[in-house]
């Protein structure tokens, strides 16, 4: 089963998180099958890209998303495109 969650890096309590598609019994750091974005908790306001087509994709595919990422999500809605 494949699941979209975060994966942490950066230094010790400086964590940065990138948002992945990965299958659920992978580890956390593990090799990933795509970043579909990045969060940045420790800037103020935190930074948050996502890529909302891929995750579309990826959950239409069948990945599920985890809390964490369904909230940034939710909180995070696409930009309108201008045209």
């Amino acid at each position: 089963m494949l699941m979209i969650r975060l994966a942490r890096f950066g230094a010790k309590k400086k964590p940065f998180y990138r948002v992945v598609v990965i299958e659920k019994e992978r580890a956390r750091n593990s090799r990933s099958l795509e970043v579909i974005g990045h969060y940045d908790p420790l800037s103020n306001p935190a930074k948050v890209h996502l890529e909302h087509e891929r995750i579309a994709h990826w959950a239409k595919a069948g990945a599920q998303l985890s809390d964490t990422v369904t909230r940034l999500v939710k909180n995070n809605p696409p930009a309108p495109v201008a045209g």
